[in-house]
């Protein structure tokens, strides 16, 4: 008899070529995970489910990503820094419900549609490594702990999405043709303000400054922009703006010609470590500051109280309160952190 793994299955391209291809090896189970009125993909992850002929089920998550993700999206823009929400989700909500259903049904495994790999690493401990290049989604993945990392799969970890696409229609995939999602699943639309403002959770309008304080103009809400954000300002000058600094306190978003947003010291907080148990003496790494693939080499330290200290080698630009530090060593995540300042 095959062991049981359960799938996420969002409806999707992704997540039905993993089924397919979990499908080989394991007997698959299906669970499509509904967020509340903004879910979109049940039908389809339905549809998927049958064509394959697989065990599909629903559960709802409104509540658990409510308390662990949109509440506190909502809080960081108000304070002056810029949410990640599905780094937050997948270690939080996503693969905890998907590890409370396996539990349930007696699965060994879950797996989800994700680029990543997984491999078991010298000293006993669960390595996540790169997806293909074109498509590694490892950075979203980092603050997976051990316990989920043991029992994941990532079927779609050696492929590119080319070829996934090719695969979805050569096994007659009923959503092959389906566009993918790169929107937050709770923000549709993409309009972050908009969906803070129906929250009732938007911040009152205020001056735009320069660094020596003169004011240039009147801001929408601080939960409008990001640090290093150069487009939608409204701001014209003898040069083009920048957001480099936004002070919650004072209202203010502080805008200049961008000199000012590189950095080689960072300060993160919260650490995960995946390939380590703990980072107890300095270590050179390759640091990614935000989901794009661009890495820096940096030297990591750990911090009196718990944090990460992070010196560039190379200037950052605009690291930014609230995303995360992705650190590397090769193809395998060392760990990753929250940057805080």
């Amino acid at each position: 008899m095959k062991p049981k793994a359960v799938l996420g299955l969002s409806g999707g391209v992704d997540s039905a070529v993993a089924a397919r291809l979990l499908m080989e090896h394991y007997t698959v189970i299906g669970l499509y995970l509904s967020i509340g009125p903004e879910s979109a993909g049940e039908s389809d992850a339905r549809k998927v489910a049958e064509e394959l002929d697989i065990e599909f089920h629903t559960m709802d998550i409104s509540q658990a990503l409510e308390k662990h993700v949109k509440a506190p999206f909502a809080a960081e823009y108000l304070s002056g820094r810029t949410p990640l929400p599905c780094a937050r989700c997948n270690p939080l909500v996503k693969f905890p419900s998907l590890l409370a259903l396996a539990e349930e049904l007696g699965a060994e495994h879950i797996a989800t549609g994700h680029y990543a790999r997984t491999a078991q690493g010298e000293t006993g401990r669960t390595l996540l490594l790169k997806g293909m290049p074109a498509n590694d989604q490892s950075y979203m993945l980092a603050r997976l702990p051990q316990e989920i990392l043991q029992r994941v799969i990532f079927p779609l970890g050696n492929y590119d999405k080319s070829t996934v696409r090719e695969k979805a229609k050569a096994f007659g995939i009923p959503v092959a043709e389906k566009p993918d999602s790169m929107e937050i699943c709770f923000i549709p639309d993409d309009d972050y303000a908009a969906w803070l403002n129906r929250r009732g959770a938007s911040a009152p309008e205020g001056d735009f400054i320069t660094p020596d304080g003169a004011v240039l103009g009147r801001h929408k809400g601080i939960h409008h922009y990001t640090l290093g954000q150069g487009r939608g300002l409204g701001i014209s000058g003898p040069h083009r703006y920048y957001v480099s600094k936004i002070d919650p306190s004072a209202n203010t978003v502080t805008l200049s010609d961008g000199s000012d947003l590189l950095r080689r010291d960072i300060l993160c907080t919260s650490p995960n470590w995946i390939s380590i148990p703990t980072l107890d003496a300095p270590q050179e790494v390759a640091a990614r500051f935000r989901h794009a693939k661009t890495e820096t080499p940096c030297t990591i330290a750990p911090t009196a109280d718990g944090g990460v200290q992070v010196t560039a080698h190379t200037p950052v630009r605009a690291p930014t309160p609230g995303q995360l530090a992705v650190f590397y060593s090769g193809d395998s995540v060392l760990g990753s952190a929250w940057i805080d300042q």
